[in-house]
């Protein structure tokens, strides 16, 4: 047996799989792909979340297109991060061209172009679904996980959200959540100090000027009704294809505070909502985040132990979460050590700490006898990987140098008038895109506030007129008592002159 059959053989046993699978391509063996060599990842192993890394170029966009496109088949809804704005052409059927064809004869799969159902969905001002929580539904950890608190000020956090769910006032956007902060040390000081204890007024401002710049990263669009409910995210449509849900983020790519506390509540509402699975046979729904190192970039370590809490638990609810970014680096390595499925694209040695950073990445992946990882890496072309998956026990594949598929959809972003065409046929559209400012805090204290100061106002002219008049009685007795007249006349020698004289007038 030759080495090439061997590199067969060794392909086809590592990748045998009894249940449902997608295929990623063909094995290559010496820089050339072995045809019928299929490189297969289990739908049942899909929910043990996986990374595609990869210098700039390398073709990372595609193959997390062409993942997409086979869950889609699969009925397995997907939800992509769009921060490059390229990936909308899922809607549409590839064109085709003849490279494909070669790519595809090589492989030893059949090419077939076709569009996707698809969802835009937005956060921020873009067309598309909008995506919106409430300040309530995000909680008190949450919103302190974010804004990076110390622990007195996490506290004041829980007591404003105690104080709201005890008065009834709804917590819904961020200016609900700051004249709370306000009142807590203004007009309502006595009263939380009375329930709650003292607030301290340095960490309140130390809190408002943390929310302020969220908000100036857009948080403000965020945060608000009507709440999105993740269970849309799980259709299928009338063909049994699950929707592909793409979140437009080409505007935030700059604002990576905001898309952390957007995805750090995405994943945690999709944690509390979906059921338990166990171990099943697909997953419920796949997360594909693109630019990843935006979650991590500016994340403290309380957000970081929080992410890491929900990778390590959110599987167990059939959901699988997929980083793609230019270096495995970029992910913390107590994530890293939770994804199964790895699609390292080429990297590029042009430093020191690009070689170091090849070498540990090469470290990441099993041994192989056909390939020299590190050398792989830097040798593999566009639309070519490193994967290593796990088979339907939880078991790594061998590694396998992989020509991918291309993939069926188009290449490239709709048009306008396409987009327009996609956003028409939304059942989600009316559904959320309706701006809704309800009676909430901000309104019932402000209420509260204005009944306060008439009350106070009219108590002060009340009390002015209690004055008033009690000036006026003091006048009234001082010139009185003041008249020699009056003194003269009133005067006991004067009273008991007059009766003398009236005594003698009467003898």
């Amino acid at each position: 047996m030759s080495t090439k059959e061997k590199f067969f053989e060794h392909i086809e046993k590592g990748y045998i799989t009894k249940g449902d699978y997608i295929t990623m391509g063909a094995g290559m063996f010496q820089g050339e792909a072995v045809t019928n060599a299929f490189v297969k990842v289990p739908l049942k192993t899909l929910n043990r979340h996986g990374l595609i890394a990869g210098a700039t170029g390398t073709g990372k966009t595609k193959t997390l297109q062409v993942i997409s496109e086979n869950l889609s088949d699969k009925g397995i809804p997907v939800l992509l991060m769009d921060l490059k704005g390229d990936l909308s052409g899922i809607a549409q059927p590839s064109p085709g061209h003849p490279k494909i064809d070669e790519r595809h004869e090589k492989i030893g799969l059949p090419f077939k172009a076709k569009g996707f159902p698809v969802e835009i969905l937005s956060l921020s001002e873009q067309d598309g679904v909008r995506l919106r929580a409430t300040v309530s539904e995000f909680g008190p950890v949450l919103l302190s996980r974010i804004l990076d608190l110390s622990v007195t000020q996490e506290g004041i956090v829980a007591v404003v959200f105690k104080y709201c769910d005890d008065n009834k006032l709804p917590l819904l956007d961020l200016k609900d959540f700051k004249k709370v902060l306000q009142y807590a040390t203004g007009e309502g000081k006595k009263e939380f100090q009375d329930e709650y204890g003292r607030i301290s007024t340095s960490s309140t401002g130390t809190i408002l000027r943390k929310i302020i710049e969220l908000e100036q990263q857009g948080a403000d669009l965020f945060f608000g009704e009507k709440s999105f409910d993740v269970d849309d995210l799980v259709r299928i449509d009338e063909n049994g294809r699950g929707y592909i849900n793409i979140i437009r983020l080409t505007d935030i790519q700059d604002r990576p505070k905001l898309f952390s506390t957007f995805m750090l509540s995405l994943l945690a509402e999709i944690y509390a909502t979906f059921p338990e699975q166990g171990d099943s046979d697909r997953p419920e729904l796949i997360l594909f985040i693109d630019e990843a190192h935006l979650i991590f970039k500016e994340a403290s370590k309380a957000l970081l132990d929080q992410i890491e809490s929900i990778v390590k638990l959110i599987r167990s609810k059939g959901i699988g979460l997929y980083f793609v970014t230019q270096n495995p680096t970029d992910v913390p390595d107590d994530v890293l050590a939770q994804l199964g499925l790895k699609v390292q694209h080429a990297l590029r040695a042009f430093t020191a700490k690009d070689r170091k950073a090849i070498k540990l990445t090469a470290e990441n992946y099993p041994d192989s006898e056909f390939y020299d990882t590190k050398e792989v890496l830097t040798s593999l072309g566009i639309g070519e990987a490193l994967i290593s998956a796990l088979d339907e026990k939880g078991r790594p594949t061998p590694l396998a140098a992989t020509l991918l598929r291309a993939p069926m959809s188009r290449m490239d972003v709709l048009t306008d008038a396409e987009l327009k065409e996609a956003l028409s046929k939304s059942k989600l559209i009316k559904k959320y895109n309706e701006d809704i400012d309800r009676e909430s805090a901000y309104e019932i204290l402000n209420e509260k506030i204005e009944k306060a100061e008439k009350e106070a106002e009219k108590e002060k002219e009340q009390e002015q007129k209690r004055k008033t008049s009690s000036r006026r009685s003091s006048s009234s007795r001082k010139s009185t008592r003041m008249n020699p007249v009056v003194k003269v006349l009133t005067s006991a020698t004067f009273i008991r002159g007059v009766l003398g004289v009236l005594k003698k007038v009467i003898r």
